[in-house]
């Protein structure tokens, strides 16, 4: 009866153990499967087309140069390797300027017709209109069947998911916001989480350690949303104060709040680690002569270098997969940032903002779940880097 149990409870910590780890990987599939759409979504608008003249030479268009010719920042084709000839840029509602509502019609029932014969009459028209009006026999070129590029996803720099008529999907705005304030968080961290982790271990009596390890532990128990209230009533005034910025959301508030909410990993993991050094080593160390603090830099803190590490990267994953926190003190604005004192947006504060927003199945929604393939991969990396430093450590 003994042995059936045992058995038995083998069998269920296997099933779990197994239940899980398929669970995990049909998520990391449906969010790889959900991100791959995105690269069949067309360049344009969904139910739009947009057309040119049959002469011009220029025969498809990228995301980006659509947004820039419609914003007329490309005024002529010689500027995408066309004619030197400028741009005309026609919308439906711009049809009026070319002809009369009699000619359009009552029902507007001629537009297929006149929006053909304005392609054709004008070489240098870039046309965009519902393809509910485009005619079966059309004069013209269209751009219809264009998708969006990995390029324009990898290499875009804008984040411009509702434009029209050309939606913008860049991902480094995105990823330079996050890597931003995710350094600017460890570089604040580490120092100080390394010095509480030395003194705790190596100096505190352990009366005051039973008393403050308790309370940095708690601090990891602190819901997110907590911090970013703090950060927001008490950091961005003042760094707006101290810094005199337009608005003190910025990277350098996401990289403080952030640094606050790491510290506890990186204490807790390097006591640890600083915890395990032979007591030998400690005592061969004095005994040669050495003071307590050679010994604790020449001999605990190289011998603990590994969990050290392995605490820093600990910390970079847990900044890097912040959402709330950094979606109240960032700024959200989705630009490249060039110093901490700008605002930025994260790949995670991303997500969560405008996931609720997206269409289900849309060039956006699938937009989103490619950034959450890019956060897996980025936190697997980590992941990985800290089995290969642990193991590394004599």
């Amino acid at each position: 009866m003994k042995r059936f149990l045992e058995k038995l409870a083998e069998g269920a910590l296997l099933l779990s153990g197994s239940i899980t780890s398929i669970t995990i990987l049909l998520i990391v599939l449906f969010l790889f499967k959900e991100a791959s759409g995105l690269f069949r979504s067309p360049v344009i608008e969904e139910g739009y087309v947009i057309a040119l003249n049959k002469a011009n030479t220029v025969k498809s268009l990228s995301s980006y140069e659509i947004k820039e010719i419609f914003d007329g920042e490309i005024s002529n084709w010689a500027e995408l390797g066309g004619k030197d000839e400028a741009i005309e840029v026609v919308r439906l509602s711009d049809l009026t300027n070319y002809y009369t509502e009699e000619e359009l019609g009552a029902e507007f029932e001629n537009i297929p017709a006149k929006a053909s014969e304005l392609t054709a009459s004008h070489p240098g028209i870039v046309l965009f209109l519902p393809k509910q009006y485009l005619a079966k026999k059309f004069d013209g070129i269209t751009l219809d069947k264009e998708t969006i590029h990995p390029g324009d996803f990898f290499g875009g720099k804008e984040w411009y998911p509702t434009a029209s008529p050309s939606a913008q999907f860049g991902l480094l705005p995105l990823l330079l916001g996050t890597l931003w304030v995710s350094l600017g968080a460890i570089l604040l961290s580490l120092p100080f989480g390394i010095a509480v982790a030395v003194y705790l271990a190596e100096i505190a009596t352990m009366r005051v350690r039973n008393i403050l390890k308790p309370i940095i532990e708690l601090l990891a128990g602190i819901p997110s949303v907590v911090y970013g209230f703090f950060g927001l009533v008490v950091l961005v005034p003042f760094l707006q104060k101290i810094f005199q910025l337009p608005v003190g959301e910025t990277a350098l508030a996401g990289s403080v709040v952030l640094a606050i909410m790491a510290l506890p990993t990186i204490i807790t993991v390097a006591e640890d680690a600083m915890r395990t050094t032979p007591r030998a080593m400690k005592e061969a160390s004095l005994a040669l002569g050495a003071t307590h603090w050679q010994t604790i830099y020449k001999v605990i803190i190289p011998y603990s270098k590994s969990g050290i590490t392995s605490a820093a990267v600990l910390g970079i994953g847990r900044a890097i997969g912040e959402t709330m926190a950094v979606l109240m003190v960032t700024g959200n604005a989705a630009v490249i940032p060039h110093t901490l004192l700008e605002p930025v947006r994260t790949i995670p504060a991303t997500i969560a903002a405008e996931l609720g927003e997206a269409a289900s199945g849309s060039a956006h929604y699938q937009a989103l779940f490619a950034l959450g393939c890019i956060l897996f991969l980025i936190t697997m990396v980590l992941s990985i880097s800290v089995e290969f430093i642990s193991k590394k450590q004599k």
